[in-house]
């Protein structure tokens, strides 16, 4: 159950706040006083009943529902809540995949962290354990809508406060949708430490098949920490952002070279039909897959069900994910599961030259190498195109009335040297770890910094619409939280409404949470203001979130006390600021920009020994 302080004025209530926000810190924080969730969903939609979710009936989910439902509409009752604990440590000598040793910092002492598995319309509680040195933390729950539960989606800063070091939170919400998706820290970089797992919603299915194989994670990977890779990042005398020492698959890598870590082999059965559940959890590094001797069935894109779509190669952008059908109807052997990247380092690199892994059909060897190493791809930055989802969105083009925000880079002068400052609306983000923005909301307080980056978004049950204009060379993957979001158009130069609505997709357009936007380009976005919040949109290359590229959509502000018991977060956040003036690494740096440590008067050395700690 979630945790909740009731505010009372009686003096004993009081003493047992006092109590709880000066218990130490050594150990984490007692759960607080539980109360009552929201009543589960129990209504069942009429209709013939479709039978069960079977190898061959995937498009029905437990007899009354199917791919085609609308699940902004209705879902299946909670039949469960899933329940998980998750500890985050510190590793000092860690034996990474690929054999070379580093820091890491780890869920329950693995990478990647536990999978979180529900079932479509399921609740799924967390316990957060923050066991960091000297960290914060908070866990965001990526492409998980929240409907209604805007102060569960895990943005430091934007929903809630950070973790301290020695303190936990539970983290309870609903899972109406149903897909593949990923959950990672928020706090920062932290997530290119190791914070990172899969979360995987099982439902319906718009094609049939056989076996599923389960989450397939794949990332970047570096020796050095992210918190020295982000400061190192941001300079420009540096050129650019640094090359990964590796990609990783399933937590396992070979190294470069020498010997150490080992291929991956995932297992098909010949004959069978096999789900495959990709995700892209890196940092900075865009991946092109494909598997030598097998094409993609693609039947859903990020958490929308699409009309299956077969594809010889997949581009996935940072934060993406497909759910794609391979099936086993070649020759029983190894085969080269491949990732290619852009060799103009538009959208990440990495210094091993063949990434890849190994689809092992069962009976073939279970050491042997593939011998067939594929036709080689010339990999872009280009994003996936042309997909339909099952359950239809479609506009008419008189409602497009658009807002423009424009992405820039800038450059700051610091003790340092020169360093990177991404803007949106000509503002690099600075959130406010010490008082997030539904904190404002719990308070009353409406007078936002302009540092936040805040646009309130007017309206309820309203279609909004966003030309999102990128200034640079650079493409961004955009992730919109709260929302998944329609993608009417995507391309180059500047949109001009007057001249280009031919470019752009009113019927059903593909629609995600992460879409890649194109450098020196546009992309018009569209999605539904039905979700009461704080939603954070943002570029998820870790280097240019850190250095500023976000924006804060308020949605729906009347409604947000009423429907959320905001006063949850005050026990965390009364914690966090108990840790804040203790901290080797506080107050934040804004990338190293506007608030700072004194860096008129910091010696450059001491600047960079200081780990910086965003959002």
């Amino acid at each position: 159950m979630r945790q909740s302080f009731r505010q009372t004025t009686s003096a004993c209530c009081a003493l047992v706040l006092a109590l709880l926000v000066s218990v130490s810190l050594a150990k984490p924080l007692a759960p607080s006083p539980v109360i009552g969730l929201a009543p589960r969903q129990t209504i069942i939609p009429g209709g013939s009943p479709c039978g069960q979710n079977t190898a061959t009936n995937r498009a029905c989910w437990k007899n009354n529902w199917t791919v085609k439902t609308d699940y902004e509409v209705t879902n299946p009752p909670a039949f469960n809540t899933k329940t998980y604990e998750f500890r985050i440590t510190n590793v000092t000598n860690w034996l990474g995949p690929d054999g070379v040793r580093k820091p890491a910092m780890l869920i329950n002492g693995q990478f990647p962290g536990p999978t979180i598995e529900a079932d479509w319309g399921d609740y799924i509680q967390v316990t957060v354990y923050n066991d960091l040195k000297d960290n914060g933390t908070s866990i965001h729950w990526h492409g998980i809508r929240q409907f209604g539960e805007s102060n569960q989606d895990g943005a430091n800063g934007v929903t809630e406060c950070p973790i301290p070091p020695g303190s936990s939170k539970i983290y309870d919400f609903h899972v109406t949708q149903y897909g593949t998706s990923w959950y990672h820290s928020h706090y920062s970089n932290q997530y290119g430490n190791g914070v990172v797992g899969s979360l995987i919603v099982h439902g319906p299915a718009s094609a049939d098949y056989d076996i599923d194989l389960g989450p397939y994670m794949m990332n970047d990977y570096y020796y050095e920490t992210a918190d020295r890779l982000t400061l190192k990042a941001e300079l420009s005398a540096n050129g650019g952002p640094p090359d990964s020492d590796n990609i990783v698959f399933r937590g396992k890598a070979k190294a470069p070279t020498g010997s150490g870590g080992s291929y991956d082999r995932l297992v098909l059965t010949p004959g069978k039909k096999h789900l495959v559940r990709l995700i892209n959890a890196s940092v900075d590094n865009s991946l092109t897959v494909s598997l030598v001797g097998h094409n993609f069935t693609v039947i859903a894109t990020d958490l929308v069900p699409i009309t299956p779509v077969v594809r010889s190669s997949l581009f996935l952008g940072v934060g993406q994910r497909y759910d794609v059908i391979v099936e086993a109807n070649q020759a029983v052997g190894n085969y080269w599961f491949n990732v290619t990247l852009e060799t103009g380092n538009a959208c990440g690199r990495t210094r091993n030259p063949y990434p890849a892994a190994i689809f092992s059909y069962s009976g073939a060897s279970t050491t042997a190498l593939p011998t067939n190493r594929g036709t080689p791809l010339v990999a872009t930055c280009v994003g996936e195109k042309g997909f339909r989802p099952i359950v239809t969105r479609s506009l008419s083009a008189s409602q497009f009335a658009p807002s423009t925000l424009p992405v820039s880079l800038a450059f700051h002068d610091t003790p340092r040297g020169q360093v990177f400052e991404w803007r949106v609306r000509n503002t690099p983000i600075n959130v406010e770890w010490d008082h997030p923005v539904l904190e404002y909301i719990l308070q009353g307080n409406t007078t936002f910094p302009a540092a936040i980056n805040l646009v309130e978004v007017a309206g309820a049950d309203k279609w909004v619409f966003w030309v999102i204009q990128n200034d640079l060379n650079l493409p961004h993957p955009i992730h919109l939280h709260g929302h998944d979001f329609l993608t009417l158009g995507i391309g180059s130069g500047t949109f001009n409404a007057a001249t280009m609505m031919g470019q752009l997709d009113f019927n059903n357009p593909t629609r995600r949470d992460v879409v890649q936007m194109p450098g020196a380009g546009w992309l018009v976005i569209a999605y539904k203001t039905d979700n009461p919040g704080i939603w954070l949109m943002h570029c998820h290359i870790g280097w240019h979130v850190a250095g500023g590229l976000g924006i804060q959509f308020l949605e729906r502000k009347a409604e947000i006390k009423a429907m959320m018991k905001l006063d949850q977060m005050q026990p965390n956040c009364n914690a966090w600021r108990k840790y804040q003036p203790t901290s080797p690494y506080l107050p934040k740096l804004d990338s190293g920009l506007k608030r700072s440590l004194n860096p008129g008067q910091m010696e450059a050395e001491e600047y960079e020994s200081t780990v910086r700690r965003l959002w």
